[in-house]
């Protein structure tokens, strides 16, 4: 499948010639473009992924395939998922200035985006792998998310405002598709594609089938994505999708974005923290060497939930412009203390949330079709089978005991007990 309609697959030459037809970029690059280096660096599961380089400078360039990279063309895909992508960015950019890559330009048949070149930034995950510590990610994030989430909520919209967001990203449901079955489906039943550390989690693959408490609760959770539109969500918010230097952080890869629950975003980043730490102790070659690495990590945990937290409600009392409690119904000091008392419900609520979604987005990252590479790189397959049990036996926990995770103390808590926990096959 090469090409739908006027949409073409652009490889090294055909790129160079586009480029060389747009006297900005081929400025911006610099050189003749035969002397241009040109770097397919996709690692993903969806899309191509290109660095240009020349005597000026680089750019790096974003293609949607019309089909499931990581699948092949049995699994088509909407070319429409560049075009959220690109609206995404836009309004994230807005909201979050210095967070995102800057865009320059897009071209909408070619489901084509070209973007700054972030260097010397890498990956969060690969960072996260080799035990970095990123003393700039808290900040950074969480005045990502937010300045993104509560600028596209009711709270700070008017309902048209608002209504008319959720329309302009309602036709990327091909991509909430993805995510309603590879995240709250198919990890808890047989499916073609799943697949996770064999044998050693066969067992535990079969309980999950068999779990009906896990299957309301993620039942509960998968509604809530699907039925619950409170603000424009970047939709993939994990360290897959974090550039990072120790003093830098920018959000990537929003084709996923769509109006949805906002705990979905804040538990992909906890989710994606919290793998880290259960998986490092498959990355040590000593004993105790990744300690400081790992408490590092469950600090960010904590901090990411609490600063989230702080600055949304900041922004809420400092700027409730939206139709969701209106301020003539908390007039006076006894309104204000109600209001005041009424946010922190709010946040507990969204805290709830957050809690079942990152232990979902846990459980498909070992059971599901896309895995991440925390675990994968983890050569032993029983070291990597033990640190895995033990981020599903907390992720189980978190869903469906939601209410015994009161604070985000409770899961660090957790979290640091199940480090060294063994789970039956380790002794076999």
């Amino acid at each position: 499948m090469a090409e739908v309609g006027d949409y073409r697959i652009l490889h090294e030459a055909a790129l160079r010639d586009h480029f060389a037809g747009i006297p900005d970029l081929k400025a911006l690059i610099g050189g003749e473009p035969a002397a241009w280096g040109i770097t397919e660096v996709g690692d993903g599961n969806l899309n191509l992924v290109f660095i240009v380089k020349g005597t000026r400078g680089g750019v790096a360039v974003k293609q949607a395939l019309p089909y499931v990279r990581l699948v092949g063309e049995s699994w088509p895909l909407p070319l429409s998922r560049a075009h959220y992508e690109y609206l995404a960015l836009s309004k994230q950019a807005q909201l979050a200035p210095g967070l995102v890559p800057v865009l320059l330009h897009h071209n909408e048949t070619l489901a084509l985006t070209v973007m700054e070149l972030l260097e010397p930034h890498i990956i969060m995950r690969k960072g996260m792998v080799a035990a970095t510590q990123y003393p700039g990610f808290v900040d950074d994030i969480t005045t990502f998310m937010a300045r993104t989430l509560f600028f596209t909520s009711d709270l700070a919209l008017s309902a048209a405002e608002k209504k008319q967001g959720i329309a302009a990203f309602a036709g990327n449901h091909a991509l909430c598709k993805i995510t309603e079955d590879l995240i709250f489906t198919d990890p808890y039943r047989i499916a073609e594609q799943n697949r996770w550390t064999a044998p050693y989690l066969d067992g535990l693959a079969a309980e999950l089938r068999d779990d009906m408490e896990l299957h309301v609760a993620i039942s509960r959770l998968k509604l809530k994505f699907m039925a619950s539109p409170e603000a424009l969500l970047h939709g993939d918010l994990h360290t897959g999708s974090i550039m990072v230097t120790e003093s830098q952080t920018r959000v990537i890869d929003p084709e996923f974005a769509f109006y949805g629950p906002m705990g979905f975003d804040v538990g992909a980043v906890l989710a994606n923290l919290l793998m880290a730490h259960f998986a490092s102790a498959g990355h040590e070659r000593m004993p105790g060497e990744r300690q400081a690495f790992e408490s590092w990590v469950l600090e960010t945990v904590e901090k990411v939930w609490s600063e989230f937290a702080r600055k949304f409600l900041d922004l809420w009392r400092a700027g409730a412009t939206g139709d969701a409690y209106p301020v003539t119904l908390f007039a006076g000091e006894r309104g204000a203390a109600r209001l005041e008392a009424e946010r922190q419900a709010y946040m507990q609520r969204l805290f709830a949330d957050t809690v079942g979604f990152a232990a979902a987005k846990t459980i498909r990252r070992i059971f599901g079709l896309a895995h991440n590479i925390d675990f994968e790189l983890i050569e032993d397959p029983k070291k990597r089978a033990i640190s895995e049990a033990r981020a599903v036996r907390l992720a189980r926990a978190m869903m469906v005991e939601t209410g015994e995770f009161g604070t985000i103390a409770d899961i660090t808590g957790a979290a640091r007990k199940l480090r060294d926990w063994m789970p039956e096959f380790a002794n076999g």
